[in-house]
């Protein structure tokens, strides 16, 4: 009887559904803020408080730790409660994590700040990917995600260039980071917002529930297919070779190239500038033409020279950047959705969760990596190479993508809107 009321009820009004995307994309917004907040300070951390690249390294690790399991758990918790309650209770933990790395110069305690941040930051991002799935499944999905991007690395843009616009707190590590703890707090403001909408319009409309799932079978969690994991394993290379390099990338264009602090972070933000104006773009490329393996596999290869042409090069930073940004803007803008198209609806929360967690190993992983390297070597150079291997293998998965899903086991990931008629 419940089923079929949720059948009789309407689809909800597109206004209803953008407006949700808008909201639950801010509390995205705090996220990438708090995430980039270390970078523009990396050098003062040093100064002040004597960090290392490997403890900068490690503050970055610590926060994808938790996720080697959280964000399955995370994943399972969302199918299970709904994305209403998982939202604002990762959301929280942002702000417990945001306010303990302000809180002391200690390594420890801001270790804990951030340990406690990953531990909701990665799955607050899954609760509100699979909102989205939920309200734009079959209705331009790829756009919706490429605009719940922008306005979600508009955080990272507004944190990055956080020493032009709020300079007057840059005259010690501790002030930008407590502008981060407000932020969050906003966040938090923002995922209860969502709620209440969300809930309103649970009852009056017909929305896909994610908790449609009556049990989760650990059996099951790894018997999704070929193309799934492929792209998994895409996601780990590129983020891999992508997120690692931002807690260095200031202190290095300070430090290799010269540039100020000011003129760092608005490099290190034009992967964000260019992430908010492409990646609608492409995903807009991507509904209506598919392509979407070859886009990935471009990609790619945008991105593999970048990282060597910053160690050896005299190219101006801002095109190699660009480079950077124009792979950064249309490879997510195509694994995300791609993952709804080939996941059942119930299961999307656990597929995220599965592919974040995976993700989680190399952010994991790399940033003390390449921190320890940077220490040990005495500069950069083989960090970049280390980022280039990663891009390498990203390459491969993506090309293997394509080859599977131009056969007989593809799951349409090549067909637009275009090609359907």
């Amino acid at each position: 009887m419940e089923n079929t009321t949720l059948l009789q009820k309407p689809e909800p009004p597109n206004y209803l559904r953008w407006a949700i995307l808008i909201i639950a994309s801010f509390a995205m917004f705090g996220n990438y803020y708090i995430f980039d907040s270390i970078s523009p300070v990396a050098d003062l951390l040093t100064k002040e408080l004597g960090f290392s690249d490997k403890n900068i390294g490690t503050m970055y690790s610590i926060y994808s730790l938790p996720n080697l399991v959280m964000v399955l758990v995370g994943g399972i918790i969302i199918d299970k409660l709904g994305t209403r309650i998982s939202t604002f209770v990762f959301t929280l933990l942002c702000v417990i994590g945001a306010g303990l790395t302000a809180l002391k110069g200690d390594l420890y305690t801001m270790a804990a700040g951030r340990l406690i941040f990953g531990l909701g930051a990665e799955s607050m991002i899954v609760a509100i990917t699979t909102v989205i799935a939920r309200y734009f499944k079959g209705k331009q999905l790829a756009f919706a995600f490429g605009v719940n991007i922008t306005i979600a690395r508009a955080g990272s843009i507004a944190a990055l260039n956080s020493p032009s616009w709020a300079s007057s707190l840059y005259d010690g590590w501790q002030g930008p980071l407590l502008l981060a703890f407000v932020v969050a707090l906003s966040a938090l403001v923002a995922a209860g917002i969502y709620w209440m909408m969300d809930a309103s319009a649970s009852r009056k409309y017909s929305v896909g529930e994610s908790g449609e799932q009556d049990k989760v079978k650990f059996s099951e969690l790894f018997s999704f297919s070929k193309s799934y994991w492929i792209l998994v394993f895409l996601c780990l290379t590129f983020y891999s070779a992508i997120f690692p390099f931002k807690p260095f990338a200031v202190k290095l264009f300070m430090e290799l190239h010269g540039t100020t602090r000011e003129y760092g972070g608005f490099l290190l933000s034009t992967l964000d500038i260019a992430a908010m104006i492409l990646t609608p773009v492409f995903g807009l490329l991507a509904d209506y033409y598919g392509k979407r393996s070859w886009m990935m596999t471009l990609g790619s290869i945008v991105l593999l020279p970048v990282y060597l042409l910053i160690a050896y090069s005299q190219i101006p930073l801002i095109i190699i950047m660009g480079m950077m940004g124009l792979a950064f803007s249309m490879i997510p803008a195509i694994i995300w959705p791609s993952v709804a198209m080939i996941v059942e609806e119930k299961r999307l929360g656990t597929a995220y969760g599965v592919m974040t967690m995976i993700q989680a190993t190399g952010l994991t992983v790399i940033p003390t990596l390449i921190g320890w390297v940077n220490d040990s070597s005495g500069g950069y150079t083989a960090g970049m190479w280390i980022f280039s291997v990663l891009g390498f293998m990203g390459l491969a998965f993506a090309y293997w993508l394509r080859r599977v899903e131009t056969g007989p086991n593809g799951h349409g990931l090549e067909k637009g809107m275009k090609t359907n008629g």
